[in-house]
């Protein structure tokens, strides 16, 4: 079991340093190129997985959110419920005014064609609207 992970934990630990190094934006790299870590990670088994973990990459935070969710943290909206969002609300009374101009054309247009059916109806010719 011993010698198992003598070479399992090696194993685990180069993966894991190649993964973070190929992950790595080139300009966080420190003191070599990106490609020059992933040789020196590959070639020396233990030597270069902990060499990167300790000197390869720059430790501190990106600026800006370089990472997915920091980003999504600086740019999430501040509206969650779109009761709260006043922009939702006022698109929806816009949509309700130009609903309502909508259904009194109809019912305009409507009213004048029962108007002109009742002429027809009554023997009347068309009206001119002119």
């Amino acid at each position: 079991m011993f010698r198992l992970l003598m070479y399992l934990i090696p194993l685990a630990l180069t993966i894991y340093a190649f993964i973070d190094c190929l992950n790595t934006p080139e300009d966080e790299a420190k003191h070599l190129p990106k490609i020059a870590w992933v040789f020196i990670i590959l070639l020396f088994w233990i030597v270069g997985p902990v060499a990167w973990l300790a000197a390869g990459k720059l430790r501190t935070p990106p600026a800006n959110g370089r990472t997915p969710s920091e980003w999504h943290r600086n740019h999430r909206t501040q509206y969650v419920a779109p009761d709260d969002n006043p922009e939702f609300l006022n698109s929806l009374k816009a949509d309700n005014k130009k609903d309502e101009a909508l259904l009194k054309d109809w019912e305009a247009d409507l009213r004048r064609r029962e108007e002109e059916l009742k002429r027809r109806e009554s023997g009347e010719g068309p009206k001119d609207a002119t």
